[in-house]
């Protein structure tokens, strides 16, 4: 299950409309083993397209080198779906190679960057099987510390 807190959530939301017609992607990193997902971070999708999402490969490294100086993980890795419903396409199972993170997608079809609801759906992918899992969202994110 996916506990997200309500400023997140409406983050990755935010971003999915603001980049509509074109997919959205990011990261929500979080403190390593912990499934706490804490820093959001939105991303370039350098493949501009509302088909398709790829994480630049420059910002990706620099996040990646931030992550682990800050003894993070990707928690929640994100994107959109522009047309389609919130659920890993083939490429999106392909592209899956963190194990411990939640792959949240958003379908922003029925109203595109206006007012509206959106689909919000996450699941686990591992070797290429996929799972829904619930998604929780919570008013403020767990302040507790792990030192």
């Amino acid at each position: 299950m996916l506990t997200i807190d309500q400023a997140t959530y409406d983050a990755i939301v935010a971003h999915a409309k603001r980049d509509h017609p074109d997919e959205a992607c990011g990261v929500v990193a979080g403190p390593e083993g912990s499934d706490r997902p804490e820093r959001f971070v939105a991303m370039v999708n350098a493949a501009g397209s509302p088909t398709f999402y790829e994480f630049d490969s420059t910002e990706l490294l620099q996040l990646y080198k931030e992550m682990d100086a800050r003894d993070e993980e990707p928690v929640v890795i994100y994107h959109s779906h522009t047309a389609t419903e919130a659920y890993p396409s083939r490429t999106d199972i392909g592209l899956a190679m963190e194990p411990n993170a939640h792959y949240v997608l958003v379908s922003t079809r029925e109203h595109g960057n206006n007012e509206g609801p959106v689909e919000f759906r996450s699941y686990r992918i591992i070797d290429g099987e996929v799972t829904e899992e619930d998604v929780t969202v919570v008013t403020q994110a767990d302040t507790r510390s792990t030192d």
